[in-house]
């Protein structure tokens, strides 16, 4: 399965975004599909994650709070709305795909490649 992540760019402090990561073949809804970011000179982290059944996870209460992912297996999309983004937000932002669920804690398996989000002042 490929995947195809879109929609960064650059957005002010407190404005919002939408990535979309959209999944090759009509598979989508046999995976879970996870939100990464990788900032400068930082490790991976997880963003968010949504099961195969739709049920979500965020890593952190701050990206709970402004954060939603969501996913439509018609369009065989997964979507993240981020908003009141703040300078911390700032990452280029990966989507990955399992067929596990969102608790495995080996690696994504499929991964596309990443879209930048830069969040200014």
């Amino acid at each position: 399965v490929q995947l195809q992540a879109s929609g960064g760019g650059l957005v002010q402090t407190g404005g919002s975004l939408r990535l979309s990561c959209e999944v090759s073949e009509d598979g989508l809804v046999y995976y879970t599909v996870a939100w990464f970011r990788q900032a400068p000179g930082k490790e991976r982290e997880r963003v968010a994650c949504i099961s195969r059944s739709g049920a979500t996870t965020y890593e952190t209460v701050s990206v709970q709070e402004r954060f939603t992912v969501s996913r439509d297996n018609a369009e065989n999309t997964v979507y993240l709305q981020m908003n009141s983004l703040k300078l911390e937000d700032t990452a280029v932002y990966y989507c990955a795909a399992d067929l596990g669920s969102c608790t495995i804690l080996r690696d994504f398996d499929f991964w596309g490649q990443g879209t930048q989000v830069t969040v200014s002042s």
